[in-house]
């Protein structure tokens, strides 16, 4: 089923030009005038997201994003503003809305808008999926992870998210290390403040300091203004440093010295402002190897592992396969509106062999993909796509590439070429999919 979307706009040019632009992108598209027409979809099945005019015919646009965030409170809102309400813009931000976009507006900017707040949802309820996955703090008598190491990890996690000691979490990729920081951010006392993701492999070099500490007007190439860094934008809140020790050496030092002084000056700056934010580190390297080969200054390593933990990878904990995998078939079942009981005897077996290289994203991915092919109630062992289940096989990095590969030509091949379905199918964001095409050498 195609993403659903509500244009509430009062000005029927803007709702066709909306409406015409979104439907050619294979979305689901439902036009209101009026703060009436919305109070009554409130009724009906929750959108993705929601193109809300700020100045209705009935109602301020700022006035119903809190009733429209407590009927559907995962919806993304995107504003669309005049030029004389953009201070009202910005507080709806602050109320809840995901964006807003000044009109007259381009409309590649607002389809931007709108694929980025589609991507944003998507992240969040996965996390949030997965939160419920290994969350043992329901009181519920048989907690979802059966292996002891997992069962360390989150008692771990309880005692120490209320404080506001630094963690380095370390697995490979795919564990679910931003699932653990996600929950000592819920658990912290800090979780009515901002929690800032950065991937430090994701930023060239050049821009990476910028992108923490900010930067003056004048401070390079580019710099045509004043800009918060992270730092100042998780104030109150938690910063989490994805793949820490892709992080330039030189940055670390830096990093280092605003983690002991808790003062950030900008780039090109003069002066510092005193920093409140709890940190919290990842990293798939074993961290001997990246220290020795000069990717991780030590010396940031003991000041920001006051905690460590480590997630292994699912190969070595297989008594939680079959109790994540049943978590993923009852969440992605009732997603798809279907009656999937359980994995037939066979099915059980071949995801129990089997090594998983992706960890617990392709497990989830896996079972996503076995409800879509899945024609009964149960699910059967031909209707994985795991081929090799061979416990402790070598190689298993590039046979899931080849896997994916392959997976995504398939797909691509039953949509005849529809870059948006595929990606709906493959539980993944568009980017995501351009991605994976790009580096799979993939072309249409």
């Amino acid at each position: 089923m195609n993403e659903r979307i509500l244009v509430v706009d009062d000005e029927a040019d803007i709702r066709a030009l909306l409406s015409a632009l979104l439907a050619r992108a294979s979305y689901d598209v439902i036009e209101l005038e009026d703060a009436a027409g919305l109070r009554q979809a409130f009724t009906g099945a929750e959108p993705s997201v929601i193109l809300l005019d700020l100045k209705l015919p009935d109602a301020e646009g700022l006035d119903l994003l809190p009733a429209i965030k407590k009927q559907w409170p995962d919806v993304e809102v995107i504003v669309l503003t005049g030029n004389a309400s953009l201070e009202a813009a910005v507080m709806a931000t602050k109320l809840g809305a995901y964006d807003f976009q000044k009109k007259p507006f381009e409309t590649k900017s607002v389809m931007l808008s709108v694929e980025r707040a589609l991507e944003h949802r998507r992240l969040r309820e996965e996390a949030t999926s997965l939160r419920q996955v290994i969350s043992t703090m329901s009181g519920q008598p048989s907690p979802i992870f059966q292996s002891p190491a997992m069962k360390s990890a989150v008692r771990t996690v309880e005692r120490v998210a209320p404080t506001d000691v630094s963690v380095l979490i370390t697995g490979e990729s795919g564990t679910g290390k931003e699932v653990i920081a996600d929950l000592l951010h819920t658990l912290s006392l800090r979780n009515k403040g901002p929690f800032i993701k950065i991937n430090c492999a994701a930023l060239p070099r050049e821009l990476i300091e910028s992108e923490l500490f900010g930067s003056v007007k004048g401070a390079f190439t580019g710099a045509q203004a004043d800009r918060d860094g992270l730092f100042r934008q998780a104030e109150g809140g938690t910063l989490l440093l994805d793949e820490l020790s892709e992080m330039p050496i030189d940055t670390q030092s830096k990093l280092l010295r605003v983690l002991q002084e808790k003062e950030v000056r900008p780039v090109g700056g003069r002066t510092s402002y005193h920093s409140d934010v709890r940190i919290i580190a990842a990293t798939n390297r074993e961290i001997e190897q990246a220290i020795e080969g000069g990717k991780l200054r030590e010396d940031l390593y003991y000041r920001i592992s006051a905690i460590s933990i480590s997630l292994p990878p699912l190969r070595e904990r297989r008594e939680d396969i079959l109790p994540l995998a049943t978590a993923f078939l009852k969440r992605f079942s009732a997603q798809a509106n279907r009656v999937i009981n359980a994995f037939s005897p066979e099915a059980t077996e071949k995801l129990l062999k089997f090594d998983w290289p992706g960890n617990v994203r392709q497990l989830q991915n896996e079972i996503q993909r076995a409800v879509l092919l899945c024609e009964g109630s149960h699910v059967q062992a031909t209707e994985l796509s795991i081929t090799h289940p061979t416990v402790g096989s070598e190689g298993n990095a590039g046979l899931f590439e080849a896997m994916e590969r392959s997976t995504i030509l398939r797909i691509l091949n039953e949509t005849k070429g529809n870059k948006q379905e595929t990606a709906r199918r493959l539980g993944i964001g568009r980017q995501t999919l351009y991605n994976k095409m790009k580096a799979y050498g993939i072309t249409l």
